[in-house]
């Protein structure tokens, strides 16, 4: 796991950076705010470790302009005890977590492991596969500039299907996971919605269609 880490006191800095190296963790260490702003958009890191006071920028600013170009690494903010509204601040601008200084070793290490738990958690607001694309925030399947909005079932339906792409789902599975353990639908619903998708696939002109092998299930398939 690769972080960045952002103090200004060198000797907290080294400290820290002994620890995280020592328990297996990749650290580039940096100094002011400007730095680690740097570094967040340059580096591809599984988490950022903010310090909130800092030269040239703080900590708050760094965060607010990661969050403000999109960026979702998890960040875990350093602040003084007695600021609470930093803490507040921070929460409100993005931060995944906050840890009060001083704070002891184990317990840094224990709030970096939950934040890079929820990363690994973490369902990204779109999905894709091939040249599709599903936005699990307002539904809306799309080739380019071509969209639609999903209806409920359908939504779900192709939801599940990409998060389970290069796997064969039965109609039994399928039903129970879009209508329920309860639902008194027959199996020949799971068709009915799969013929919806396949049609609503074919207008956008994806290069994904649904692939069906007997007695097996579903999945998606992209073309050559």
């Amino acid at each position: 796991m690769r972080l960045l880490y952002a103090e200004d006191e060198p000797s907290m800095s080294e400290a820290v950076v002994d620890i995280l190296t020592y328990h297996k963790y990749t650290v580039d260490a940096v100094y002011d705010g400007e730095e680690a702003l740097d570094y967040a958009e340059a580096g591809d890191y599984d988490g950022i470790i903010l310090d909130i006071m800092m030269p040239k920028m703080s900590g708050l600013e760094v965060l607010k302009k990661l969050r403000a170009s999109g960026d979702k690494t998890p960040v875990l903010l350093l602040t003084a005890k007695t600021e609470i509204e930093d803490r507040i601040e921070g929460l409100d601008l993005g931060a995944d977590d906050y840890l009060p200084k001083p704070f002891a070793m184990g317990e840094l290490l224990a709030r970096i492991r939950a934040m890079l738990r929820r990363r690994e958690n973490f369902t990204p607001d779109v999905l894709a596969y091939g040249n599709i694309f599903l936005n699990t925030a307002t539904y809306e399947l799309g080739v380019g500039e071509n969209t639609v909005v999903l209806p409920k079932l359908e939504y779900q339906l192709m939801e599940l299907l990409m998060a389970n792409k290069n796997v064969y789902l039965s109609s039994e599975d399928i039903l129970v996971k879009i209508w329920g353990y309860d639902s008194e639908s027959e199996l020949g619903i799971v068709w009915v919605y799969i013929s919806y998708l396949r049609k609503r696939l074919a207008q956008l002109g994806a290069n994904v269609s649904i692939k069906v092998k007997r007695n097996i299930g579903y999945k998606l398939d992209m073309e050559e």
